[in-house]
């Protein structure tokens, strides 16, 4: 299983939040368009080729509506498809393996903090853009601020990239101890650990001036152990007696930043990002007298390795044959695969363009086939004498739960070929 490649979290080693060197442009692209700079009537009418949905959803104690979120504003680019699975909450079912892990989460701190730490799992997953992103000091112009990464409801509302969108309204409201679980959404890839939505966990701890000045320590390396000991405790709570190490890293909102591996099934696995908060997040919500610690991990991520399910994309079967195999308070039951049909292969090739990217391919090959597609994959670029790239993809279709038939699978390609060709403004070959 490819864990490595797996969807990041705020923390994660593969987060868009890193400031490392990057392959992704940093323009601001919209969605669908040869053009940065406008989108034209003839782009908005084309979204009639999405499927329909009509319907309202309660977040949070918010009522939302399918046109609260899927909008003809020139920078909206959520698709019916990422708004269906709204408010679906699987971390908030105790039968679901997401909701047994966040569940045997809450007990780890339940047993070593005396219900110390507040829990909110219900929170709208629509957020400003600066709760996003400003608050956690993500700076203007990151590339992780584009629609190439971003779903963006208007230029001011976003889905959720992270569930510490919410950090900086929970200490203003007083909370010094919290653990917030949701869904966030990011346009990615397509394969067998990369899905549009997913679910995160964040936990956060405030200190006062008392904790740290008892112990002789200064307040940064008093929080940094502190942190550590916790999570260190939440791994083997939830792997048994495993092997650990500590990875110095860096984010924009922690410093110093860590990342902590176990060593599991004869291999490091990273399990979390955390550190100890940037003073100046703290400065700016009440708190300039304190520190705190804060960390994130990907539910996916865990639940993969700990259930042994193989592709993302089971989360969210309503199949018997899967939702069957788990109980309430049963971590780590191993995943008995139901079936094995096989997938079918598609390529297609084009002539791409400036404003090309993977991600807008893949949201145009998720909103007709959803997930009936399986994996998108590069396999081949070349440049001609004349400048122009091609890439040739090869999308693999299958059913966790049935097996496809050769004129659905034709008649979803050929839509694909269409819709590739008209939305991204590329020359099919």
């Amino acid at each position: 299983m490819m864990i490595s490649s797996m969807q990041a979290t705020l923390f994660g080693k593969a987060s868009f939040f890193r400031q490392s060197s990057s392959l992704r442009s940093l323009t601001f692209f919209v969605p669908f368009s040869s053009s940065t700079a406008s989108v034209s009537a003839d782009n908005l009418s084309r979204k009639k080729w999405r499927q329909p949905v009509f319907s309202a959803l309660e977040l949070g104690g918010v009522k939302v509506s399918r046109e609260d979120v899927v909008k003809d504003d020139p920078t909206n680019n959520v698709p019916d498809s990422i708004f269906s699975k709204l408010g679906l909450q699987l971390h908030r079912r105790d039968q679901h393996p997401l909701g047994i892990l966040k569940n045997a989460i809450y007990d780890y701190f339940d047993t070593n903090y005396s219900n110390k730490f507040d829990k909110f799992d219900d929170l709208c997953p629509i957020v400003s853009v600066k709760q996003n992103f400003d608050d956690v000091l993500v700076p203007e112009g990151h590339v992780s601020r584009s629609l190439n990464d971003t779903y963006y409801i208007d230029p001011q509302t976003v889905l959720r990239c992270h569930t510490s969108a919410h950090q900086a309204e929970l200490l203003r409201a007083g909370h010094t101890h919290f653990l917030v679980t949701g869904d966030v959404y990011r346009r990615d890839s397509i394969d067998s650990t990369h899905y549009p939505i997913f679910h995160q966990m964040e936990g956060f701890r405030v200190f006062v001036p008392d904790e740290w000045e008892a112990s002789g320590m200064d307040a940064t390396s008093f929080a940094a152990v502190d942190l550590k000991k916790c999570l260190e405790g939440l791994a083997r709570h939830l792997f048994g007696a495993v092997e650990m190490r500590w990875v110095d890293t860096y984010f924009p909102f922690t410093n110093p930043s860590f990342e902590l591996e176990i060593y599991f099934q004869e291999k490091w696995l990273e399990v979390l990002g955390c550190g100890v908060t940037e003073q100046e997040i703290l400065n700016r919500n009440g708190k300039p007298n304190n520190v705190a610690w804060a960390f994130g991990l990907g539910l996916e991520r865990l639940a993969m390795v700990l259930f042994d399910i193989p592709d993302i994309r089971l989360f969210w079967s309503n199949d018997e044959r899967f939702t069957s195999q788990f109980s309430k308070g049963q971590l780590g039951v191993k995943f008995k695969p139901f079936s094995k049909f096989p997938p079918c292969f598609k390529d297609i090739s084009f002539w791409i363009n400036e404003s090309f990217t993977e991600n807008n391919l893949c949201e145009v090959v998720r909103g007709i086939a959803g997930d009936l597609v399986e994996e998108v994959q590069l396999i081949d670029n070349f440049t001609n004498k004349k400048g122009l790239t091609s890439h040739c993809y090869r999308i693999a279709y299958r059913s966790m739960e049935r097996s496809l038939t050769d004129e659905e699978i034709n008649d979803l390609q050929w839509k694909v070929r269409e819709q590739v060709q008209s939305k991204l403004n590329v020359v099919i070959r």
